[in-house]
């Protein structure tokens, strides 16, 4: 595994985050067609992320965490996925393409924390 670090924003209201993150930190956002959710790249001058519509209910007040996602690049996100399951991991979204840039995928530890991994492939969803 590389050092290489992607984070996600996952938002109810993607316009509402937009438009809290571009006034913050002034983030720029892209929208990437093709994907199983509504998605926009944040170019941030530093730290690759994205933002997200929230794919699921948001967790009730006084739940535990709701944050950022971390993905973390992998050499073989397959062989990284197999691992998972045999560690007691589950698959939270299948490996999908995003054009161009990478395979993702999104997995569940067995704390039930959710994280994702990507493998870099300019190929990707050709």
């Amino acid at each position: 595994m590389t050092t290489h670090l992607y984070f996600e924003i996952q938002a109810e209201s993607p316009d509402r985050a937009r438009h809290f993150y571009g006034e913050l930190f002034g983030w720029a956002f892209t929208r990437v067609e093709g994907l199983p959710v509504a998605y926009w790249r944040i170019d941030t001058g530093g730290m690759q992320g994205g933002l997200l519509q929230r794919p699921a209910a948001t967790p009730p007040d006084e739940c535990g965490t709701n944050a950022f996602t971390c993905s973390f690049e992998v050499d073989d996100i397959h062989a990284s996925a197999e691992r998972i399951a045999s560690l007691g991991g589950q698959v939270a979204l299948p490996i999908f393409a995003i054009p161009g840039t990478c395979w993702q995928g999104y997995f569940i530890d067995p704390e039930g924390n959710t994280f994702g991994l990507f493998q870099v492939d300019e190929q990707a969803g050709d």
